[in-house]
C-alpha cells in the first residue's frame, strides 16, 4: 500500500532546536519507530512529508526506498497529504500515519487495512471503504470528535474541537488521525478540501463528510491500547510515552521468562534478546543490539551497548560495556565470565570463557583468553592475551606512542605482577613471569622471569619533610 507519514510539524512546545519527530523514544527517533512499523506492512511505498528543518530530518534517514516531499507553508493535515499525491498509486490503498505517534502496533495497522478492504458493500470493489482509527478517551479535550450515523455503524463526520458544538464536545470517541483510504477517491477528496474553519487550515478529517457524500462507507476500528494513538507535543508527553515504551519492553521480557528485579527500572534503547533464566537487576540500560544467553545475570546499574553475553556469565554492578555505535566491534563476553563491579569494556573487547575482569579494569580492542584474570585497577588496550594469564593490579599496556597504536601480546600461562607497564609493541612469552613494578619494553622469552634491576636502600637519620608554617 501507499503510506504517507506526516512529519512536517515544528513542535513549538518541545522548546528544542531538534525537529520534533527526531526526538527519541526508547533510543530511536519517533519517526524511526513509525517508518519501521510501516515497513512491516507488505510492499509499503512510504512517502514522508517534511517541513520544519526538513533537511535535517531527511539526513537522518539515508534509506533510498523512502520518498520525501516538503510542505511549505504548513496549512493543515489535508494540505500535508496533498503534497504526497504525486507519489500515490491509485491501484492500492493509502495509509496515513504521523511521525510523532511512535507506538502504534503493526497488528492495529493490519486490522485497519483489513477493515478498509472488507468493509465495502457488494456493489463496490474490495478496498473502496474509508477506515478510520478511533479511540475512547475519558478526557477528549483537544481532539477531533467522532460523529456517528444514527445507527452507530458508520461515521458521519469528524469535527475539530474548535469547530464543535457543546453537544459534540461531550463525545468521548476521538479521531486519532490514522486512516486507510481508497487512493483514487482520496485524491478527489483532497482537491475538494476547504479551509473555511476556525483555524483556516485544510483538515484531512473533512474527507469523512466528503466520503459520505459520495456514498463511500466510512468505518472505524479501535486499537487494543490507547497509548498506540498518543502523539507527542511536549517534553512531558515525550517522557510519559518513554515510560510506556519501557513498560511494554518489560512486559515482553517478563512474558518470555526473564527475571526483572523491578520492571519499572529497566531501559531498553534498541533490541534486547534474552535466553532462559536470565536475571536483570534494577537500573540497567541496554542500547543497540544486546543478546544475553541462558543463565546469565546482570547486576544493578549496568549499561550494555552492542554486546553478546554468553551462557552463565555474570556482570556485576555499575559495569559499563560499550560495543560502539556502528556494530563494527561488538563486545563478546564468554560463558561463565565475571565482569565488574565497576569495570569498563570498550569496542573490540572479547573475553573468553571463565575470564574475570574486575574492579576498575578497562579493556579496549583486546582479546582475553579463557580463564585469564585481571581483577584490579588495570588497563588492557590493543592486547592479545592468552589462556590462564594472571594480570596484577595496576598493570597497563602502553599502546600509544603519541602518534600510533601498537599491540601487546601475552601468551598462555603468564603471570604479570602488580604495577607493570608493557610498552607496545611487545610480546611476553608463554609461561613467563613479570615481576612487580617492571617496565617491559623488550620481548620476554618463554619460561623466564623479567624484572628491572633495582636497588633498595634504607637510609638512617632521614627525616620526613614537614609543612612550613603559613606566613
Amino acid at each position: 500500500m501507499n503510506v504517507v507519514v506526516l512529519a512536517a510539524g515544528m513542535g513549538k512546545r518541545m522548546h528544542s532546536d531538534l525537529p520534533k519527530v527526531l526526538h527519541r523514544i526508547a533510543g530511536r527517533s519517533m519517526l524511526a519507530h513509525v517508518i519501521d512499523t510501516a515497513k512491516a506492512l507488505p510492499d509499503a511505498r512510504i512517502t514522508v512529508v517534511i517541513g520544519h528543518r526538513g533537511e535535517r530530518v531527511r539526513e537522518a534517514f539515508p534509506d533510498p526506498s523512502l520518498r520525501w516531499v516538503t510542505q511549505e507553508p504548513q496549512l493543515g493535515t489535508g494540505h500535508a497529504v496533498q503534497q504526497a499525491v504525486a507519489h500515490l498509486d491509485d491501484d492500492v490503498p493509502t495509509l496515513v500515519l504521523y511521525g510523532d505517534v511512535p507506538l502504534t502496533r503493526i497488528d492495529t495497522l493490519r486490522g485497519l487495512s483489513e477493515l478498509a478492504a472488507e468493509g465495502s458493500d457488494s456493489a463496490r470493489p474490495a478496498g473502496s471503504a474509508l477506515a478510520v482509527l478511533t479511540v475512547m478517551m475519558n478526557d477528549p479535550t483537544g481532539y477531533g470528535r467522532i460523529v456517528r450515523s444514527p445507527d452507530g455503524k458508520t461515521l458521519a463526520a469528524i469535527v475539530e474541537e474548535k469547530d464543535a458544538t457543546a453537544e459534540q464536545r461531550a463525545i468521548r470517541e476521538i479521531n486519532t488521525g490514522i486512516l486507510v483510504a481508497p487512493t483514487s477517491a482520496l485524491k478527489r477528496w483532497l482537491r475538494r478540501l476547504s479551509n473555511n474553519n476556525a483555524q483556516g487550515e485544510y483538515y484531512l478529517t473533512d474527507i469523512v463528510a466528503l466520503a459520505n457524500a459520495d456514498g463511500v462507507p466510512v468505518l472505524a476500528t479501535q486499537p487494543s491500547f490507547v497509548w498506540e494513538t498518543i502523539g507527542v507535543n511536549s517534553k512531558g508527553q515525550l517522557a510519559e510515552l518513554e515510560r510506556q515504551a519501557q513498560r511494554n519492553y518489560a512486559d515482553a521480557l517478563l512474558a518470555a521468562g526473564v527475571t526483572l528485579a523491578d520492571p519499572a527500572r529497566v531501559d531498553v534503547r534498541g533490541a534486547l534478546e534474552c535466553g532462559r533464566d536470565v536475571a536483570i537487576d534494577v537500573g540497567c540500560v541496554f542500547e543497540g543490539r544486546v543478546r544475553i544467553d541462558d543463565g546469565a545475570s546482570i547486576g544493578p546499574y549496568v549499561v550494555i551497548r552492542n554486546a553478546h553475553i554468553a551462557k552463565g556469565a555474570r556482570i556485576e554492578a555499575f559495569t559499563h560495556i560499550d560495543g560502539g555505535a556502528d556494530l563494527a566491534s561488538p563486545i563478546e563476553i564468554g560463558s561463565g565470565a565475571i565482569v565488574g563491579p565497576y569495570a569498563r569494556l570498550r569496542p573490540g573487547a572479547r573475553l573468553g570463557s571463565g575470564v574475570h575482569v574486575g574492579n576498575f579494569v578497562e579493556v579496549k580492542n583486546s582479546v582475553v583468553g579463557n580463564d585469564s584474570k585481571a581483577n584490579h585497577l588495570t588497563y588492557l588496550g590493543d592486547a592479545t592475551i592468552g589462556a590462564r594469564v594472571n594480570v596484577g593490579a595496576g598493570t597497563i599496556t602502553c599502546n600509544y606512542d603519541g602518534a600510533n597504536k601498537h599491540r601487546t601480546t601475552i601468551e598462555d600461562d603468564v603471570h604479570i605482577g602488580s604495577d607493570v607497564q608493557l610498552v607496545a609493541p611487545v610480546t611476553v612469552g608463554a609461561g613467563s613471569t613479570v615481576g612487580a613494578g617492571t617496565t617491559v619494553w623488550k620481548d620476554v622469552p618463554p619460561g623466564t622471569l623479567a624484572l628491572n634491576d633495582k636497588t633498595q636502600v634504607a637510609k638512617d637519620g632521614w627525616k620526613r619533610p614537614v609543612k612550613k608554617p603559613k606566613p
